[in-house]
């Protein structure tokens, strides 16, 4: 009977140790997963501030120009975006987040998650404004009355808030701050 215990007792002790092993491996896998993801995540975060910071500029002066003008009857609102070359939004990436959220989402602390979560929910929100503001623009290509200008002037304005709004939301979560809710 003891020499039975004492093979049951080692067994045990096998199966645990072999548990403990896989255990590790597993914990340092997910670690290099995460480390890799991670770093996928802000390299992707810091060429989307840079893409929302160059094209800012650009938004503005499609906005001023649209306002300098509003009482030009000749200009239409296709002229001006022309001459304001073109209509500019920036590219937001959230592959490695979709990734992620999409595979190890429960290795994710809470407020990181809620982080990517709303810069996901902002870049959405951005390309519905985009195509609110498309649509506005191809309807109203060939008007040239100050309403129509004003107005492609207010989402054009519009969109540079949402897209400042962004442009912290992502500084907030590369600098590991809190993200402020102005909302």
């Amino acid at each position: 009977m003891k020499q039975f215990i004492r093979e049951i007792v080692s067994v045990i002790i096998g199966i645990l140790v072999a548990l403990f092993i896989n255990n590790w491996n597993e914990d340092r896998k997910d670690k290099e997963y995460l480390d890799q993801i991670f770093s996928s995540i802000d390299k992707e975060l810091e060429e989307s501030l840079t893409d929302i910071e160059r094209v800012i500029p650009k938004q503005l002066e499609s906005a001023d120009s649209l306002q300098a003008y509003l009482n030009t009857e000749e200009l239409s609102i296709y002229d001006i975006i022309i001459k304001a070359d073109g209509v500019h939004a920036p590219s937001i990436k959230t592959n490695a987040w979709n990734a992620i959220a999409n595979s190890k989402i429960e290795l994710i602390a809470y407020e990181k998650l809620s982080a990517l979560a709303d810069i996901e929910e902002r870049k959405e929100n951005l390309k519905w404004r985009l195509e609110k503001q498309m649509d506005f623009m191809f309807k109203n290509m060939e008007e040239t009355d100050r309403g129509k200008k004003e107005m492609l002037m207010m989402t054009i304005r519009d969109m540079v808030g949402a897209e400042k709004e962004l442009q912290a939301e992502i500084e907030a979560l590369l600098n590991n701050e809190p993200a402020s809710r102005n909302e």
